[in-house]
């Protein structure tokens, strides 16, 4: 009897997801291990194998659909000796569970309305999860690959013409057009009517008469969207800000550098701020810890989730274990896992858990802000710019290069006290750095 191949939960935390592409069609034959089609997730856009070998009989579920939940059915494995023709004409089973060599997710809940709670995935990732309005059904079909690169060189896929099968846009399709690149006779929406409200949807936009365009959002906003308004909504913030002179850990990121040239090793300030407040963590564990309604779990390692802007959207990348790694580690682990994060990339453990967050905008010459707890965790760090400031030094008014670092504490499970507490020792390893590396 042929072998229903079923949506995979690639994520703890999946309950559907895009079938992005197939890489294989009826009648092709595979073996373990062989990749079959490309999924998008509310995370990432992953590749899906094969566990076992045969033919293709029938494909079920017909690439670039949304909404496949976990479990349905996208096609049919004849095994030897069956008939994959009789497979191909037979209806499809209907959706069970996912078997036991994947996480089982939740059962599928209605698309909550705007404002409510929601459990969803943590984080967001590549750009291939991103969707495109215009072509047919206000939906272009382009492969992952496509529209990523698509978003890179600013090109509108609306404006072109797929040369790959049922008309989808390839790369070759984006890598040949110009930048800016819009359909002949498409315009801004402007007048454009928006669906009707469900209860699984917010209200529809209104329409003032301003040219504008709108773009459907991909799976990884939407996660971001929700996430963020859980996060504000379910967890209460307390925000605790310290100013802090980097001087002294300027002058070690020097010399570290120096010394490591000759390995390849660059440090940059974020790589000791990494080590700083997984070490402060260390030694305040109260605040090393995640709320869970009537249990309060305390970890015994600090895992640093750290914030880096990919095309798609923001995602969290995790230093494992950074209270007891050297610095060069921490910057050659941090430089791989970022290029990994803007490619869309990284696998599932390299961005699910840590035990708190720093997010740093100094970059951008943001001065201060307050950053949103990533749950399950209690407590994020942003960082601002370091920048030359009057500051008292000995006693006396001198010019320093000061830093603003606010801490976001979920206050069910951190009390003041002890967040200001973790915030004066991250202080300390700062303005003392020599601890970064003993």
């Amino acid at each position: 009897m042929p072998t229903p191949i079923k949506m995979p939960a690639l994520s703890p935390t999946m309950e559907e997801g895009t079938l992005a592409r197939w890489l294989v069609k009826e009648g092709d034959t595979v073996s373990a291990g062989d990749v079959m089609a490309e999924i998008e997730t509310d995370k990432a856009t992953m590749e899906f194998e094969a566990v076992d070998e045969g033919t293709i009989a029938k494909i079920e579920v017909a690439e670039g659909t949304e909404g496949v939940k976990v479990g349905t059915v996208i096609a049919m494995l004849a095994g030897e000796g069956e008939d994959a023709s009789a497979a191909a004409s037979a209806p499809a089973p209907a959706p069970t569970p996912t078997s036991t060599s994947t996480p089982t997710p939740p059962p599928a809940q209605p698309e909550p309305v705007e404002g409510q709670q929601a459990t969803i995935a943590k984080g967001a990732s590549t750009s291939s999860a991103r969707a495109d309005l215009g072509g047919k059904g206000d939906r272009v079909i382009a492969s992952p690959l496509a529209k990523r690169i698509a978003e890179q060189k600013g090109i509108d896929l609306a404006g072109l013409t797929g040369s790959g099968p049922n008309g989808r846009i390839v790369k070759a399709d984006v890598e040949n057009a110009q930048p800016g690149s819009v359909a002949a006779g498409t315009a801004p929406s402007e007048g454009r009517a928006a669906p009707a409200p469900t209860a699984a949807t917010p209200a529809a936009l209104p329409d003032f008469g301003i040219p504008h365009t709108d773009e459907k959002l991909g799976n990884v906003r939407k996660v971001i969207a929700r996430r963020l308004t859980e996060a504000k909504q379910t967890i209460p913030h307390i925000y605790l800000t310290v100013d802090v002179q980097l001087d002294k850990l300027l002058k070690l990121r020097g010399e570290l550098n120096a010394a490591l040239e000759a390995q390849g090793v660059k440090l940059s300030v974020n790589d000791l701020l990494i080590k700083a407040l997984a070490k402060a963590l260390l030694q305040v564990p109260k605040c090393n810890v995640s709320y869970g309604g009537d249990v309060l779990r305390t970890f015994s390692r600090a895992d640093i989730s750290v914030a880096v802007a990919a095309p798609s959207g923001l995602i969290t990348p995790i230093i494992v274990d950074a209270g007891s790694k050297s610095v060069s580690a921490i910057a050659a682990e941090m430089k791989a896992l970022a290029g990994k994060a803007r490619e869309g990339k990284l696998q599932p453990h390299e961005y699910q858990g840590g035990t708190a967050s720093l997010s740093n905008l100094g970059m951008y010459g943001i001065k201060q802000f307050d950053a949103v707890i990533n749950p399950p965790q209690a407590m994020i760090l942003a960082v601002g710019a370091g920048e030359k400031r009057p500051y008292v030094v000995d006693d006396s008014l001198q010019i320093a290069t000061v830093m603003s670092a606010t801490g976001s504490f979920d206050h069910r499970a951190i009390d003041g006290a002890d967040g200001a507490e973790l915030m004066q020792v991250f202080k300390a390893l700062v303005e003392a750095p020599l601890g970064l590396v003993a």
